[in-house]
């Protein structure tokens, strides 16, 4: 899902850099003190999982577990996705320095997507709870695919051949992440809860009378 240095045109970089910059921003300003180590845990996780890749044209495909990043960090998997691919590019020339912007974005954005659409469901009624982890998965790295296909497409409109290569290419990816991020549901349910997004039915309500943070005397 990397895309190599020397293929995207300079509008596509700085898009990309922009965007990765607004994105990480936000996800350190949501990101609490507590929530630091699970962030680095899901990095690492990150780093370790995409580093075997089999190249496709002028990107790759691989693990991207960025659909569980995405539902346990929402929009901390910007900064944790980014950090991981600085390693990546610097340790193994995986990727570039100049894409980090557009790779962070291909991988972090439908991580978020992913954590805004399947979040509030994971809680829900087991079947609601499976199907949503499954396509939580699946769909964040469709996403993923897609937008490497628009970031080519974007500099050249002869790599469309290439970027419906990529899709395709994913698409036993996209099935593996579905069944991969659904075990990780199941499992951190019973022994780790604490780890997934909190259950919204479960959070205090500010009455009319009395809002969140005041005190009855």
């Amino acid at each position: 899902m990397h895309i190599s240095e020397g293929v995207l045109s300079a509008p596509v970089l700085i898009s990309g850099i922009v965007l990765a910059a607004a994105g990480t921003g936000i996800g350190f300003k949501k990101m609490d003190y507590n929530s630091i180590p699970q962030t680095g845990m899901l990095a690492a996780a990150f780093f370790v999982g995409s580093l075997i890749h089999v190249p496709v044209g002028p990107s790759s495909v691989h693990l991207v577990l960025n659909g569980i990043v995405g539902l346990l960090l929402g929009w901390a998997a910007f900064p944790a996705i980014l950090v991981a691919l600085i390693l990546q590019a610097l340790f193994f020339q995986f990727g570039g320095i100049t894409t980090l912007g557009v790779n962070t974005v291909i991988m972090a954005f439908p991580a978020v997507i992913c954590y805004l659409l399947f979040a509030p469901l994971i809680h829900r009624k087991p079947a609601v709870s499976l199907t949503a982890s499954f396509a939580c998965g699946f769909l964040a790295v469709f996403l993923s695919a897609v937008l490497v296909g628009l970031a080519l497409i974007s500099t050249r409109e002869d790599f469309f051949k290439v970027s419906s290569l990529i899709v395709a290419a994913n698409l036993p990816v996209m099935v593996i992440e579905g069944i991969l991020t659904l075990f990780c549901v199941i499992f951190l349910k019973k022994v780790q809860p604490a780890m997934l997004p909190k259950d919204p039915s479960l959070q205090p309500k500010a009455s009319a009378n009395h809002p969140a943070g005041s005190s009855q005397r």
